[in-house]
């Protein structure tokens, strides 16, 4: 248990490997296809049980750090340029693990009958994307987290490129060629650091613990705060840099959808938090009124742009941009409710907008249609996948007792407790009543009035399979509603270093987590 304890980082990140290996080496034949589905699957679903642990052992003095982190792992990787083989996470880590595992899974139970050609280089490329998001959360060298940053394209351009729809070429080779010049941005900005570090202390190293500990020079801090910014904002995405995802989104298969909107995403904002922030403070600050602005913008224009989208899938990706906005939001204003609050809509962000996706995939494979016109009445044939679709629309506009409520009032209170950006918490509350125009109108038009399409009237309901992809997802929407002090208890230490950081002295820490305090 010891030894498994010691490692269970390298256990849980390159676990999925097990899986890209029986699939390789599995014989084909008849019935083959069935069986690389079950190793996926199975591989799959033993990875999220794997993390378990994680939550457990989290307060266990045995694994935890100095400097707050847990389950370290440090190996000499390439001494020559001072990288590391480096593990470690914090709350923040911890939730997006966790997300990453659970939604790994859903994502590949999801294409069980959806994806019928070349299945074995479909669940190859889906596990080795698991062990690159893994690794971008848990890495602590700067050049093993690029490592990371890079493997994940790859697998995530062939998902598209090959399983998409119609203009999935175009798509793919956009979402590539967008994220790869924000990586090059990105890999500046870490050489950036890493000469400088080695000019005021004489050691070649890519730690980002003692990254953060640097007192960087105004000006140096600027440039690499803008190369990092890009790097990061494609990513998310943030406006005006968002133009790939709603191509991506709409011409991915249905899986690719959700990884991308409940993972891939997600590594942008992990990004700032990890990085920007603490690194380069002072820049955060003098750069936040137009970081601020810049997600107002995204939330907006996110929010009125699919109130004019056609198709479901396309709707659902421009919510996103919104959504993110409303994430970026809450962690650029760097107070400490609000940055809880922006943290915790990444979390919510990937199981509501993950679960859209899902839901518009269920339909497309009945229908092969998303677009709004095509439907209505739904609920008369399809009454479980209408109260599923109904949960998560409510969970994604944000209605008390669900997880959006809390993300979104936390970013709120947390923007406003800033008297000099209050301004900025009306302008997003704004983006919140359209988003519950989008929904609902989506909502109202897809499932409501009378059934006049002939095809409608034939419409299976969720079947067991496709339940078993939705239960954790409402399960979690309700627990996150109900009781988020189960995932904020995570965030409290890592968060008041970040705010102490960046803003020294101006709010009153959160409460440690209990467990320690105990």
């Amino acid at each position: 248990m010891n030894f498994f304890m010691e490692n269970i980082l390298n256990i849980v990140c390159f676990f999925p490997l097990v899986g890209v290996v029986l699939i390789i080496l599995w014989p084909r034949g008849e019935g083959s296809d069935n069986a690389v589905k079950w190793i996926a699957n199975i591989v799959s679903f033993l990875g999220f049980l794997i993390s378990l642990p994680l939550i457990t052992q989290f307060n266990n003095p045995l694994y935890i750090e100095a400097t707050g982190m847990r389950f370290v792992i440090r190996a000499d990787w390439i001494d020559a340029i001072g990288a590391q083989f480096h593990f470690g996470i914090d709350g923040i880590s911890l939730l997006l693990i966790l997300l990453t595992t659970l939604m790994g899974f859903i994502s590949i139970l999801s294409s069980w009958t959806a994806i019928t050609e070349r299945l074995r280089e479909y669940y190859c490329y889906f596990l080795i994307l698991q062990v690159g998001m893994l690794g971008v959360f848990m890495a602590l060298d700067f050049f093993l987290f690029y490592v990371f940053w890079e493997v994940m394209l790859v697998p995530m351009y062939f998902i598209i490129g090959v399983w998409g729809g119609p203009r999935k070429l175009y798509a793919a080779i956009k979402f590539f060629l967008y994220t790869l010049a924000g990586s090059v941005l990105l890999l500046l900005g870490v050489l950036a650091l890493y000469f400088y570090q080695h000019s005021v202390t004489g050691i070649w190293s890519f730690d980002i613990l003692k990254f953060q500990q640097l007192d960087i020079p105004i000006h140096l801090q600027a440039w690499i705060f803008i190369a990092f910014f890009i790097g990061f904002a494609i990513k998310v995405p943030m406006f005006p840099f968002h133009t790939w995802l709603p191509d991506a989104h709409v011409e991915a298969p249905t899986a690719g959808s959700v990884i991308l909107a409940a993972i891939l995403l997600k590594m942008g904002t992990y990004g700032f938090v990890r990085l920007s922030l603490p690194i380069l403070p002072e820049a955060t600050m003098q750069f936040l009124p137009y970081l601020l602005g810049l997600s107002v913008v995204g939330i907006i224009y996110g929010a009125l742009v699919a109130m004019m989208q056609k198709d479901m899938k396309k709707l659902v990706a421009y919510s996103s941009v919104s959504h993110l906005g409303f994430c970026m939001l809450g962690v650029f204003i760097v107070t400490p409710v609000a940055l809880e609050g922006g943290i915790l809509q990444m979390i919510n962000h990937g199981v509501s907008t993950g679960a859209l996706f899902l839901l518009v995939g269920v339909i497309y494979e009945r229908r092969h249609t998303r677009m709004i016109v095509d439907f209505g009445g739904l609920s008369h044939v399809m009454p479980v996948y209408a109260t599923v679709f109904l949960i998560m629309t409510l969970s994604s506009i944000g209605m008390p007792t669900l997880n959006g409520f809390i993300g979104e009032f936390m970013v709120l209170q947390g923007v406003f407790a800033d008297p000099t950006y209050r301004l900025w918490a009306v302008w997003g509350a704004l983006g919140i009543v359209l988003g519950a125009a989008y929904m609902l109108w989506l909502y109202q038009r897809v499932m409501f009035g009378p059934l006049e399409k002939e095809e409608n009237r034939v419409l299976l309901d969720l079947n067991w399979r496709e339940m078993a992809t939705f239960v954790p997802l409402i399960i979690l929407a309700f627990w996150i509603g109900l009781y988020p002090n189960t995932f904020l208890d995570y965030l409290h230490d890592p968060v008041n270093q970040i705010v102490e950081r960046v803003r020294p002295g101006e709010y009153s820490p959160l409460p440690a987590q209990l467990a320690l305090r105990e």
